[in-house]
């Protein structure tokens, strides 16, 4: 085999954190792909590292929404539980989906689909749920329904589950959970009446507090342990994208209107959501510390003519690539969007340089052999 001599390690080196620097930043450009050409309507929820894409889709012929993967622009159904509908909320690294489908007897069940295989989280129970997030080791949270309105916040190892607790109500939601385990989501306190943003830790529950408003919920949280969601401001009246680093809540801002929400959060530190314009038309948003940015200022010149509008972002992943909602004005059309990422001309430049030197070099020096027998 070959042995890689210390200056070209770190060549390699070098021209890897080149790339890896912009994707701690917000690009400057962004190519958009439509998902919904071989559906009626479709939306998209999750987006692993590798690209692959989660979500539901209404297809040609069908009355009712079937959760959907996307590699690429190519969908394919997961199928359900037995039942007429399902829904897929969250991915993995490794491509587990997570949702929820319709069982043959008519319930709403928590679902772990692997490929199309669909795996029944709440076998042989009456109640409810639904699986919102899976981490890379398995663990799925999300919620068994105990009423018509009440939630109980739940993980998944296997098939066991895990009641979570509240902050004292009687209702608790989990949204999300990252690769040590902790959740994020909401719980009601003991008046039942409010409800906060919630992490736990392990059956912990902690209140994360809000804007000076009287509720919250978080939506998500990194494997830094930052989370994302909204909070409601002083006087309940208006609520922000919300980022929360401990207890410490950080107001995200919005594209000029009164409301606005992160719906997702990549371990750069990066948001994405909804926010209000100044006209209260709600657009996508990509928020880079506290600097809120309308995804539709990405889309070209013929994208936009054609009458997309970027509504909502669901998910960012770790190379920045945004996956979420989009209408089309012309048509009334609802389809799933992607957007990647493009280098910046400059940042490009330096990589393929990199990239030639780093040839250049391998070609210039003598290989170093091992005899192997």
């Amino acid at each position: 085999m070959k042995i890689m001599g210390p200056k070209l390690s770190s060549l390699v080196l070098f021209t890897a954190g080149a790339v890896a620097a912009t994707a701690s930043q917000a690009a400057t450009f962004y190519t958009f792909a439509d998902l919904g050409t071989e559906t009626t309507q479709s939306y998209a929820r999750a987006i692993n590292d590798t690209g692959k894409i989660a979500g539901y889709a209404l297809f040609p012929d069908e009355t009712a929404y079937d959760a959907v993967s996307w590699d690429g622009t190519k969908v394919t159904g997961l199928g359900t539980l037995g039942g007429s509908f399902s829904s897929a909320l969250g991915i993995n690294s490794a491509g587990q989906i997570v949702g929820y489908s319709e069982t043959a007897n008519h319930r709403q069940h928590a679902t772990l689909w692997n490929d199309t295989t669909a795996t029944d989280l709440q076998p042989q129970r009456p109640e409810h749920g639904e699986a919102q997030a899976i981490n890379d080791a398995g663990q799925v949270a999300g919620a068994v329904f105990t009423s018509a309105t009440g939630r109980q916040a739940t993980v998944w190892n296997g098939t066991t589950p895990t009641d979570l607790g509240s902050l004292g109500g009687q209702s608790s939601q989990a949204r999300a959970i990252n690769n040590a385990g902790q959740v994020a989501g909401d719980s009601y306190l003991e008046d039942d009446t409010t409800k906060r943003a919630t992490v736990w830790n392990g059956t912990k529950a902690t209140d994360l507090g809000t804007l000076g408003g009287r509720s919250s919920i978080a939506n998500d949280i990194n494997n830094n342990s930052e989370l994302a969601g909204y909070a409601y401001l002083s006087g309940d009246s208006a609520y922000h994208a919300t980022l929360w680093n401990g207890t410490s809540a950080t107001d995200l801002g919005t594209l000029g209107g009164n409301l606005s929400e992160a719906r997702a959060l990549n371990d750069a530190g990066l948001a994405v959501g909804w926010a209000q314009t100044s006209s209260g038309v709600t657009h996508a948003t990509l928020w880079d510390n506290t600097t809120a940015i309308d995804l539709n200022s990405f889309l070209d010149a013929s994208t936009a003519q054609a009458g997309w509008v970027l509504e909502r972002a669901y998910d960012i992943n770790s190379t920045g690539w945004i996956v979420g909602d989009a209408h089309n004005a012309i048509s009334g059309a609802n389809h799933a969007f992607l957007l990647t990422p493009v280098p910046e001309p400059e940042t490009y430049a330096l990589f393929m340089a990199g990239l030639a030197l780093m040839a250049t070099v391998m070609s210039a020096r003598p290989s170093t052999r091992i005899k192997t027998s």
